[in-house]
Parts: structure tokens; C-alpha cells; sequence
């Protein structure tokens, strides 16, 4: 397996219908593939606008096994261009039981895996609790034909375990769908440092790991509205919320080598060498440093 790749990131934005979007993220998917991409992620629930920012039962409706029919077009369109493929999709696992889960689709078309969020915030516009329970597969990697990759989802961003445990697993690139943004009456005092925060945690992930990161967010300013199989369910009403795209690709030094705008939809792609891994935890050995004898708290709420 060569250790040089290229991946990319789909930083796209959403209409309410979710049908389109599924074609759309397709259309993206194979300009990525065909632009040299061997491994592409498209980012968090991407078949419809961010709906989680009410409590709404008919939203149930929208989601879909796995498989199902959006890993039935996407396997479709990985194993034609020969890539793998991560989709972010709202899972239905069994009647009153769902996940925001990530496929991991393989260069023939067959479903490598899943990866169910473990971490579900419950934010004012961010409800997520009310539709996600937490994931229950624990932290993975997964052994494709385009090398080791781990995926964790949105609010798993902020949390250094999830990260350190899928690259204990092995992974050598993380990858991050993501649902990410702004609400507007914030953006003016917090939105740059807010911005700054996000990325700077994930880069510190690159760094502490030794791993590559790719975080792929949407854009566009969403008013939560969905239409699915043509049943429209509106959104809240209200200010929405301004998603600020920012995707971007971290090496294992923390760098930054590929970056998309704030506004615009992007296929953001970068070469990865994955020697540069061995040679950068040659130097900065903390897997080796690890005092993994005295970590016994860390599975503690808190140590009073």
C-alpha cells in the first residue's frame, strides 16, 4: 500500500429537501474522486439541513438504516471511483431507537463499518439529545484499503479521549464530520475565538497523537426546515444558525495544510504521507512517554 494519499473533504451546503441533498453530496463525492481523492468525507448529517434545533417527533421519519438508501447510492458511487468513503447519517436502528452514525463505505461498494457518536451535546439550537442516543461500538479504527482511519463526529471534537483511543486503535488519520456554527447574535463578540477554539483543539489532537485530522464542516446560514419524501416539516423559526464552514486538514505536526473559506462550498483535498507519522513521533514520542500506570482517574466524572 503506497503511504502516499490524497484526501478530501466535502464542505458543502444544504437545501431542506433531503433527496437532493443525497444527489448533491454524490455529484461532490465523484468531482472529489476524480480530482485524485483517495479517501473522501462528507461532513455531519449531511442529508438535510441541521434539524436539531428543535425537539420535533416527524423528524423521526427522516431517518434511514444501514444499510439503506443513502448507503446504497453512495456504496455505488465508492466502488465506480474506487475510493472509500465516510457519509455521516441519521441511523434508525430499531423502532424508537437512533444514532448519529458514520459508514464507512470501501473501495468495492461493501459497508466497512460504523461509528456511532459517543458524545451528544444538548445545546440551545443543538438538541441533539432528543433524537441521538450515545454510541455504544466504542472507539475505532478501521483497516481499509486506503490505510488506517478513525472517525468521530462534531461534539466528539472536544474531547482528547475519543481521540487518543481511536489512535490507540490505530487509526492514522482522524476524520470529523461535522455540524458546526455560529448563532448569529453571537458571531460579532465570540465567532473568531469560537472558530479559533475548534480548530485548535483538533490540531492539538493532530499533535498529541501523532496522527493526521481532517474536519469537514457545512456552510450556509439554516433555518432547520426538511422536506423528506415529500412531507415538509418546518423549522423553529427564529435566527437559525450560520454554519462556518472552515474545514480543514492537520498533519501530525499540528500544521495546517489545507484550509477552506468560511462561505463558500469547497472540495478541500491534500496529499498525506504517512511516513511523516513514524518520523514525527520518532521525535515527539508520547505514545513512549505515556504513564499509563497512573492514568487510573481518568475514567472518574471527577476526583473530589
Amino acid at each position: 500500500m503506497t503511504k502516499h494519499k490524497k484526501i478530501a473533504l466535502i464542505q458543502m451546503s444544504c437545501v431542506p429537501d433531503t433527496q437532493a441533498n443525497l444527489e448533491k453530496a454524490a455529484t461532490l463525492v465523484r468531482d472529489a474522486a476524480r480530482a485524485g481523492a483517495n479517501v473522501v468525507c462528507l461532513p455531519e448529517l449531511f442529508r438535510a439541513q441541521y434539524f436539531c434545533q428543535r425537539e420535533e417527533h416527524a423528524l423521526f421519519d427522516t431517518a434511514e438504516s444501514i444499510p439503506g438508501p443513502s448507503t446504497e447510492l453512495l456504496s455505488q458511487v465508492a466502488r465506480e471511483e474506487k475510493i472509500v468513503l465516510i457519509a455521516s447519517l441519521f441511523e434508525r436502528r430499531a423502532p424508537g431507537l437512533y444514532h448519529n452514525t458514520a459508514a464507512i463505505l470501501e473501495a468495492d461498494g461493501s459497508l466497512a463499518g460504523v461509528y456511532r457518536k459517543m458524545h451528544i451535546p444538548d445545546d440551545p439550537l443543538y438538541y441533539e439529545k432528543f433524537y441521538f442516543t450515545p454510541g455504544d461500538l466504542g472507539f475505532k479504527s478501521f483497516n481499509t484499503s486506503q490505510g488506517k482511519i478513525g472517525t468521530l463526529v462534531c461534539w466528539d471534537q472536544w474531547y482528547p479521549e475519543a481521540a487518543r483511543l481511536t489512535a490507540l486503535k490505530g487509526a492514522e488519520t482522524l476524520f470529523y464530520p461535522t455540524a458546526i456554527g455560529w448563532h448569529p447574535s453571537e458571531k460579532a463578540e465570540f465567532g473568531e475565538a469560537q472558530y479559533s477554539a475548534w480548530q485548535t483543539m483538533q490540531r492539538a489532537h493532530a499533535i498529541s497523537n501523532g496522527v493526521f485530522v481532517g474536519a469537514v464542516n457545512r456552510v450556509g446560514h439554516e433555518y432547520g426546515d426538511v422536506i423528506h419524501n415529500g412531507v415538509s416539516i418546518p423549522g423553529p423559526g427564529g435566527a437559525g444558525l450560520e454554519f462556518w464552514g472552515g474545514s480543514f486538514i492537520a498533519d501530525p505536526f499540528g500544521r495546517v495544510i489545507a484550509q477552506a473559506s468560511h462561505d463558500k462550498e469547497e472540495i478541500l483535498i491534500a496529499e498525506i504521507d504517512l511516513k511523516l507519522l513514524e518520523d514525527t513521533r520518532r521525535n515527539w514520542p508520547f505514545l513512549r512517554d505515556r504513564r499509563i500506570d497512573a492514568y487510573q482517574g481518568i475514567t472518574s466524572r471527577f476526583l473530589d
